[in-house]
This record gives C-alpha cells, structure tokens and sequence, in this order.
C-alpha cells in the first residue's frame, strides 16, 4: 500500500500540471506547483512584449508642417486615438522649466567644488574608473 501511494507521487511530480498528492493521513491534501504555462506565440511582426496577437508596431508618422510643430508638442499623446498637447503660452509655465540645462552635461572641472552637483559628480566618475579597473582582475 505504502509503495503504490510512493508511485502515484513520483508520478504526479513528473507531470506537466498540478497534483494533489495523497497524504498518509488519509484526511489532507498536499497540492503541488507545476512550471508555468509556455506563453502564447503572437502572429505577426517579432512579437515582442505587450504586443497583440495580429498586432504589429509600426513607425510614428513623422509631421512636417512649421505650423503644427510650434503649436502642439508632437508625440506626447500616448494614446492610439486623439490629437497632440496644445502648447500654452511661455507665462503659464513655471520659471524653473526655462532655467534648466537640457545641452550636454557639465564637465567635472566646470563645476563648483562647494556644491553638492560637484560631489555627486566626482563619486560617480570614481565608481566608473573602479569598475574599469576591477574588470580585468581574476578574482
């Protein structure tokens, strides 16, 4: 009795689902977890992540009227359907948006060593230059 209940639970374990596995007591059941099911192939396109099935990701269209560019923020609309942001006019917009740097980043030696923009800086290139280093070590 004792081997044909050891039988029926290697024989639950090998399956592809979950099993109940009989329990000695006779009373309780122990439930088993299986591995996950395989994921749905999508049809069409690579079918990457969060694709639809028959869905394929096309390029957005590329907008070139002069008129349309200086009044509406192109591509900020993350919906399928509906039209573009409508640009406000300078004085409704905080001060701080037109005070922020958005060229390239400032170089360690263009900063000022009392500022807390200066350190973080200067802790980042350290970390850079010693993961640079502990690259080539063999241990």
């Amino acid at each position: 009795m004792a081997a044909r209940r050891l039988i029926g639970a290697t024989r639950s374990w090998a399956g592809w689902r979950a099993w109940e596995l009989p329990d000695p007591a006779g009373f309780v059941r122990l439930h088993v977890r299986d591995y996950a099911k395989r994921p749905a192939v999508f049809k069409g396109g690579k079918g990457g992540k969060g694709a639809a099935v028959g869905e394929t990701l096309k390029d957005p269209e590329v907008c070139t009227d002069p008129v349309q560019l200086t009044t509406h923020a192109m591509g900020v609309n993350i919906y399928k359907e509906g039209q573009d942001v409508v640009l406000k006019p300078d004085s409704e917009y905080p001060e701080w948006l037109f005070q922020m740097n958005v060229g390239p980043p400032k170089k360690l030696e263009e900063l000022d060593p009392e500022t807390r923009e200066y350190w973080r800086l200067l802790r980042k290139h350290n970390i850079w230059r010693h993961n640079r280093l502990s690259k080539n070590q063999k241990f």
